[in-house]
This record gives structure tokens, sequence and C-alpha cells, in this order.
């Protein structure tokens, strides 16, 4: 199936890094109805994707879309609409994601020159950690314009938060208006003064308490996740094929992605309308005055992480 913006050009995703993240990725693209043609796999370990190849095409009997999956390079990047990087040192237990920003930003630049040196112009979509350092720096490194640099943000964070207020109210989660927003880290918060189902605001359904309470279990899921399976993939998964069908299917949606804020230079996650550009816009949603204060916060502690890098 070719894509619905008409320029005869297939809708080629590259994957690089296929561990349980990029995997579970690939797996959900497989099992949703996607407009993919072709997936590229991109792995050090040359054994395991070839498995891996093998062992998505023998799915397509049985998946809703017919997506072409093989073991690649780097030159496939230069035709590719997106190039989703899910490579890098993953989060041991007790370490949070700024403890990965040495390691990962080593192999980010790595990464990124070889894609660049193929030729490609599409739109990057991050879901390495820390998550907002390493956004930023793909778009350093690639040079390419802010809005084809994607992180995958907040947006797992909002699947938490939205799963544990439906718990809690008996409501179905895809009705439930509620972002996280900030970094994809321990400074990240719910904008409760936002928040609402059915236009009615967040305190009519729930306490102070019961709000707090719900933050803090958001903010610590993937300690606790960590902890008792070793590392966090299905939901991030699921939440890269969200932007990415967004993308190739210009569906203009509203997702709590990491982009480019210009104003402050660092990626961050605020709401976003993501379309076949990939952000073509921001939105900066009104915040109480305490919202506005843990936003600098969170925005200080991403600067102090991006300064904090010896090339």
């Amino acid at each position: 199936m070719y894509n619905r913006i008409g320029d005869n050009m297939k809708n080629k995703i590259v994957l690089i890094g296929c561990g349980n993240v990029g995997m579970s990725y690939a797996y959900a693209l497989l099992n949703q109805h996607t407009y993919v043609d072709e997936l590229i796999l991109i792995d050090m370990n040359k054994d395991k994707i070839e498995g891996e190849a093998m062992d998505l095409n023998h799915c397509l009997a049985y998946s809703p879309s017919r997506v072409l999956v093989r073991v690649g390079d780097y030159s496939d990047c230069k035709d590719a609409r997106i190039v989703v990087i899910a490579a890098g040192a993953a989060q041991e237990v007790g370490e949070t994601r700024m403890d990965l920003i040495h390691k990962n930003s080593k192999i980010f630049k790595s990464i990124v020159s070889q894609v660049m040196e193929s030729g490609f112009d599409g739109i990057f979509l991050v879901a390495t950690n820390p998550l907002d350092v390493m956004t930023y720096l793909t778009l350093k490194y690639s040079g390419l314009p802010s809005n084809k640099v994607i992180g995958s943000g907040t947006t797992l964070d909002t699947a938490r938060l939205r799963y544990l207020i439906s718990n809690k109210v008996n409501v179905c989660p895809k009705d439930i208006q509620a972002y996280v927003i900030g970094e994809h880290g321990d400074s990240e918060f719910v904008a409760w003064s936002n928040a609402n189902i059915a236009l009615t605001g967040m305190d009519f359904f729930l306490t102070k308490e019961e709000q707090s309470s719900i933050e803090e279990e958001v903010r610590n899921s993937a300690y606790e996740i960590i902890k008792r399976k070793g590392s966090t993939y299905y939901g991030i998964g699921m939440c890269l094929v969200r932007i990415t069908c967004a993308i190739l299917e210009d569906k203009k949606l509203i997702l709590p992605v990491s982009s480019y804020d210009s104003k402050n230079e660092v990626c961050i996650s605020t709401p976003a309308i993501v379309d076949q550009e990939g952000v073509c816009e921001k939105i900066y949603i009104p915040l109480s005055k305490d919202e506005t204060e843990k936003l600098k916060k969170s925005i200080n502690v991403i600067k102090e992480a991006i300064n904090s890098i010896k090339d």
C-alpha cells in the first residue's frame, strides 16, 4: 500500500535498535491497521535481527497489515519516511533515566551521523532515554528542521495517567482529557488544572489527595515495572505506533510528544499537533501558578542535563 499523500513513495520505516522496546514497536505495527509497507531492522546483533525478521514475517498471514520486514543497514534510511531510534543502554534497577545520559549521547552521535550520511530527509522518532535529551541531540546532530525530530515524550506517562484515572472513576481511558507534561522523567507533572472528563473538571471526580496519589504512581510506574520484570516496553511500543500512524496518515492528532521549544532551547513535552510533516504546532496550555513553576523546573532539569554532556 502506498501513502495517501500522493507522492508514490513507499511508507518505509527504519528501526534502529531491536531490543525489547524496538521489537515491541515492530510487533505492535504488525497487529494494527497501518500504512507501513516496509519495516527495516538495524541492530549490532545481526543474528538476532535476522531471527526477529523471520519471526515477524511468519505473522503476516494473520496480520491486518501487509508489512514486509527485513534486515537492512544505514543506506536504507535514504528513502525512509520515519527512522525510529530505540537503541541505547537500558535503564537498570536503581537508575534514573538521566543516569543514562553519557552512555547514550555517544551512541546517538554515531547513529544520527550514519543516518544523515545516507541522504535521509524524513522524520526521526526517538524512544531512547533520557528521552528529551536524546531528542535534542538528534535535532542538533541531524541538522533537520525541528518539526522533523520527535521524541515519544510523555505519551506513555499520559497513557498511564488516563488508565489510572479510568480505574478510579470507571470511565473509558479514551474519554479522559488529561496530560502529563514536561520532562519524561522525575520532574514530569500532571496539568490537573486542565484535566477533564466530558468538559467537567477533575476535582468533580477526584479529591486532591487522589490526584496526588495518581500522579505519584504515574511518576514511579517505570521504576516499579523495572523492579518486577527488568524493563518496560509494551506501553512505549504502542505509543510509538500511535505517533507513527499520526505521521503516515496525516491525522493531525494531539499528542504530548517531546519536540523543540525555541524559547527555552530544549526539547520538552507539551501537547502538539502531529501530522505528515511531524510536529506542525506545539500547544501551550494555560497552567496554574504552581504548574508553571513545575514546568520551569522541568525545563531547567533538561537544560542542566544537556550542558553536562561532553563531546
